[in-house]
């Protein structure tokens, strides 16, 4: 089954294109995406995020209706990379009550942003308000510059 055929021509789709076409090989290549890769990424792709920058900081800002603040994990990787990631979890479901549709994601979600060399990773912060995560990375200050350095001359 092509998914492209379909119209779905999207990175997750992709994914899931070569994983079906990968199933249908006898042998197992060493280059066939992991289950976590594919997981890793259709989490990415379902996760929309804003990147601001302001003359003293970068803002990555996310929506995250209905996503309690002890289920978001915002991490520093590589010393340059942030990484925010967390889970949305489905609503117990009361005993005569079912869902006729469901539209809104559950499940895992992440994003990861490589930083900046001018970022300040000893200086982040996030704060989840009304269902928006925003992470602020403070930069560095800009280095001085070097003044230049006087030789005195002796007479010889």
């Amino acid at each position: 089954m092509d998914f492209r055929m379909m119209a779905f021509d999207s990175p997750l789709f992709s994914v899931l294109q070569h994983l079906h076409d990968a199933g249908d090989d006898s042998d197992k290549s060493v280059s066939c995406p992991s289950r976590t890769y594919a997981r890793d990424a259709k989490a990415m792709a379902a996760t929309a995020a804003d990147v601001k920058e302001s003359p003293n900081s970068y803002a990555f800002i996310v929506d995250m209706p209905g996503v309690k603040s002890g289920d978001i994990k915002v991490q520093v990787e590589d010393d340059n990379v942030v990484v925010i990631s967390g889970e949305r979890k489905r609503e117990e479901e009361k005993e005569g009550a079912k869902y006729v549709r469901m539209e809104r994601r559950v499940g895992k979600f992440m994003r990861k942003f490589a930083l900046p060399e001018n970022a300040n990773t000893d200086k982040i912060s996030a704060v989840c308000q009304d269902g928006v995560l925003t992470v602020t990375v403070e930069k560095l200050p800009p280095p001085e510059p070097k003044k230049p350095k006087t030789i005195e001359v002796k007479i010889a």
